[in-house]
């Protein structure tokens, strides 16, 4: 199991990074009290490529493997503070274009991809419900065939990016008879009639990436808008996940490197009691704790990618990746903010926003309790 990275990739890591933090940080503390989301960072970014990195040059991508982006993703993390903006673009790589170019018609992947990885279109997904949460297939919205189609009546809730998107990919029973074989998976633009997306919905964290509801109400869409074969929902929906895990932990591992960093020089720049805060134990042991969580949910996430890219099953080390590195990451966002004290609990020093976006990793692409359930499980309890 070989870590080491070529010199192009480290290089594009570089630049990731540069580019971060030359063009994505300004009136980020604003952006994010006021909860707005940056249409122009989006646009920098799929300029740059971020959107891209993992699609077929065909399609306008760079068609980068996925050691290979999570690592560019890893730059991102520390070269952007803005959370939000990286949460929503990797909602949409992972769990729009990915399952696009996975089991969608040629004609979906020319019509939809180009113009998601440069920036034209922003894509939702529409699984989680107001009654499902965890119990992701435990679907109420409801797809029934008719002539030419289907017409979809259901709701989902906490949609990344729904109240700024333009189309959405919704989740949908076919056949509520055959439970998880039933579930299949249709794109759904604007301006359908039947379709709607609510406002956004304010809260704790990611506050710069919007989220929202999306409604659909007799909603007609055309079979040439299902996502592969009828009764594939529940693949189509795995699949985007084990992408989606890998890379957006990627941008955490790369914000708890640059949190380390920060305590370990604000340790040795803040003095109190006649000597750098970072002498005494209690704090240099807080440190200590960032770079064993830091080194230790690297090596994991590392190993998850590189199987995934060996073609190998990765169900456990996933699971294991998710729980330890979200759980890290809140962690180390806590520990930054105790080393930097009050500094770190007010708004303008940028520390104490890490923490609140931190804690919806736990939360979403699968709870903390719901990977703990899949550990157990897959010990044979």
């Amino acid at each position: 199991m070989d870590f080491s990275w070529s010199e192009e990739q480290l290089e594009y890591k570089r630049a990731v990074i540069a580019f971060a933090q030359k063009e994505l940080n300004e009136g980020i503390v604003d952006r994010d009290r006021d909860g707005t989301f940056s249409h122009e960072n989006w646009q920098k970014c799929a300029r740059f490529g971020i959107l891209g990195l993992s699609v077929p040059e065909k399609y306008g991508g760079s068609e980068a493997d996925i050691l290979t982006t999570m690592l560019v993703m890893e730059g991102l993390g520390y070269g952007c503070h803005d959370n939000g903006l990286i949460f929503a673009l990797n909602a949409q790589m992972w769990s729009i274009q990915h399952p696009i170019l996975a089991f969608g018609s040629e004609e979906q992947k020319q019509k939809y991809i180009p113009k998601l990885i440069d920036g034209t279109l922003i894509g939702a997904h529409g699984m989680t419900e107001p009654g499902s949460g965890s119990d992701a297939y435990s679907l109420k919205t409801r797809a029934e065939r008719v002539a030419g189609g289907y017409v979809l009546n259901g709701t989902k809730m906490f949609v990344t990016s729904a109240p700024i998107s333009d189309l959405s990919i919704v989740f949908a029973t076919v056949d509520p008879a055959k439970g998880i074989g039933g579930i299949s998976a249709f794109i759904v633009e604007n301006g359908t009639p039947g379709y709607s997306t609510s406002r956004d919905i304010e809260k704790m964290g990611l506050r710069t990436s919007p989220m929202g509801e999306l409604v659909l109400e007799d909603c007609f869409i055309p079979v040439e808008n299902r996502i592969g074969p009828e009764g594939v929902g529940s693949s189509v929906f795995s699949s985007s996940m084990e992408w989606e895990r890998s890379c957006i932990l990627g941008s955490h591992i790369g914000v708890m490197e640059r949190q380390l960093e920060s305590a370990v020089r604000y340790a040795r720049e803040r003095r109190q009691f006649d000597q750098p805060i970072g002498k005494f134990q209690s704090v240099s042991n807080r440190i200590a704790d960032m770079k064993v969580r830091l080194e230790t949910a690297r090596l994991i996430l590392y190993k998850v990618a590189w199987l995934k890219k060996q073609r190998k099953p990765a169900v456990m080390e996933a699971a294991l990746a998710k729980l330890y590195l979200s759980e890290s990451f809140v962690a180390s966002s806590h520990d930054a903010i105790r080393t930097f004290g009050g500094y770190g609990y007010m708004t303008e020093f940028e520390v104490e926003r890490d923490l609140r976006d931190a804690i919806g990793g736990t939360l979403y692409s699968g709870t903390s309790d719901i990977q703990r359930v899949i550990i157990a499980r897959l010990l044979g309890l």
